[in-house]
């Protein structure tokens, strides 16, 4: 049996891609869902004039509001509809995790299954509206006054139902893509939510690459630099993979059984723990938390004199924390620690793993079963989860102050954007390999028994 499967492994290639329907509709439905992001990126909000908000933005571009932009496609640029992106959902569940960690109602849910899960995801919509809604409105009143300063205005009629449209928009489209995202995750290939993220960074590539090139050509960057920025992502995507890559495998022994020669032999597996078990949730939440309060910042200070105390901490704080700013990229490296610390405790279970070895008779060689083998599984986890972090921090970080430091950072496509691109490829990669080879042994099955009733 093991050489079977180790033959369908080593047979499994794309040429069978023909042969899978089923995964043709997936792939095809996951590519036009994406499709439909895109559109809904250049569809701006009502009341809003686009060519004078390009106008504006090229005149207020860089640090956060450069940075969100990457993530949300370009959306927030054009302010169109889906201008807010994911994010809100991404801060809300941020805070449901941390409350199903911390408070002992929300925790019980968790231990119900199924249908924890679903009370929990509804509590995060509920909570992914109400920061829509908040961040919509001082979107919206910072929309009125944008380029005030300038004699121009990017919206055409201020006021109460401006704002009142403008957030009852971007609550539409959040939700919108939510449920794009679910769409994608029953009915295609990947995390749907993961995979508009990962679209929105994309479609910023043409972007950053043009800018660089741009500023070669016109001689504000030296080749020497360009080639320099390349071979330093090229490393990053190679480091990434590697990383990705890397298990501590633990020996797993079960107990002898009799086989069909009545041997006695003793079955062995191993328990992969993943160098980063997190995936690419602590940037995302880390960015979310620190971008997202700074963006709103950004537009709400427009309307706020720089005389007025509210001004004037506006406006240190949009220093202090600016894109490439010591504090900015050492508060972002404490948060990715701290999220790849929480979630990956969210996602692996030391004591669940111990009770189903235990319930299953296996058993690490030379720990106890139950309490100390769940002791030392945390205690494994946590030495490579210190590694983990360490890599995210330096991929996320390093790039970054390296741009900064060169004054490249109105070039910005770092280590986060790599570090979410290559982990979604790599997930939906290994997604549509896991339905080819699925697609493989239902094939084997019906050979299978199509020969035993021939005989």
């Amino acid at each position: 049996m093991a050489s079977r499967a180790d033959n369908i492994a080593s047979n499994l290639s794309l040429a069978n891609f023909s042969k899978a329907t089923d995964l043709q509709k997936r792939i095809w439905f996951t590519i036009g869902a994406l499709i439909v992001f895109r559109f809904m990126s250049f569809v701006p909000l009502p009341g809003v004039n686009p060519l004078i908000l390009e106008t504006l933005y090229k005149q207020t571009q860089g640090g956060v509001l450069d940075i969100f932009n990457t993530f949300s496609g370009g959306s927030l640029q054009r302010m169109s509809l889906i201008a807010l992106g994911v994010m809100p959902y991404i801060t809300s569940s941020i805070v449901v995790q941390l409350g199903a960690s911390l408070h002992p109602a929300l925790a019980a849910y968790k231990k119900e299954g199924e249908s924890g899960r679903k009370k929990l995801n509804q509590y995060t919509r509920y909570g992914a509206v109400f920061l829509t809604v908040l961040q919509g409105w001082f979107l919206a009143t910072g929309l009125e006054s944008y380029g005030a300063s300038s004699g121009i205005q990017a919206v055409v009629d201020p006021g109460l139902m401006f704002k009142v449209g403008a957030v009852i928009s971007l609550v539409g489209g959040t939700m919108f893509l939510l449920w794009l995202g679910e769409q994608i995750t029953s009915r295609g290939i990947g995390n749907g939510v993961s995979l508009i993220i990962m679209a929105g960074i994309v479609a910023q590539m043409p972007k950053f690459f043009g800018n660089l090139f741009e500023q070669g050509r016109t001689g504000s960057l030296n080749p020497f630099a360009i080639i320099g920025v390349i071979v330093l992502l090229l490393a990053i995507v190679v480091f990434i993979c590697f990383m990705e890559r890397a298990t501590r495998r633990l020996l797993i022994q079960y107990p002898r059984r009799a086989t069909q020669n009545g041997m006695m032999a003793a079955d062995r597996s191993h328990l992969p723990l993943k160098l980063n078990t997190s995936g690419v949730i602590p940037p995302i939440f880390a960015s979310s938390l620190l971008l997202l309060p700074l963006t709103i910042t950004q537009f709400a200070g427009k309307s706020v004199s720089p005389d007025t105390l509210a001004g004037r901490v506006i406006v240190s704080l949009n220093q202090v924390l600016g894109h490439g700013k010591p504090l900015y990229m050492l508060l972002y490296a404490l948060g990715i620690v701290f999220f790849s610390f929480f979630y990956t405790a969210v996602v692996f279970n030391p004591e669940e793993t111990a009770d189903n070895l235990k319930r299953n008779g296996g058993f690490i060689p030379g720990i106890r079963p139950g309490r100390n083998t769940a002791v030392y599984l945390d205690y494994v986890l946590t030495r490579i989860t210190v590694l983990g972090a360490a890599y995210i921090t330096i991929v996320c970080v390093v790039p970054e102050w390296i741009m900064a430091e060169t004054g490249m950072a109105t070039l910005f496509f770092g280590g986060t954007s790599l570090l979410i691109v290559v982990n979604v490829t790599v997930d939906t990669i290994t997604q549509i390999q896991s339905h080819l080879l699925a697609h493989q042994y239902g094939d084997l099955i019906k050979k299978a028994k199509l020969k035993g009733r021939l005989r």
